[in-house]
């Protein structure tokens, strides 16, 4: 998990805001999928969630020391 927040930190906020949106969209994908009985690994619903609240913790720190 750790090597994970530390890829993310590397990114820049173009690139973070563009996987956010990638990530967003595959978990619109799953709910999808769950919804119609085709998911295949119901544990990745929670894999993006995860990711997903990692790039916006990102994002609101990099804003919230921008400010300071």
């Amino acid at each position: 998990m750790a090597s994970k927040i530390q890829d993310l930190r590397v990114k820049s906020d173009d690139q973070l805001s563009a996987d956010l949106a990638e990530l967003k969209r595959e978990a619109f994908n799953l709910r999808f999928q769950a919804a119609t009985n085709q998911l295949e690994r119901p544990a990745r619903i929670k894999e993006v969630r995860r990711d997903i609240a990692r790039i916006k913790t990102l994002q609101t720190e990099r804003s919230q020391s921008a400010k300071a």
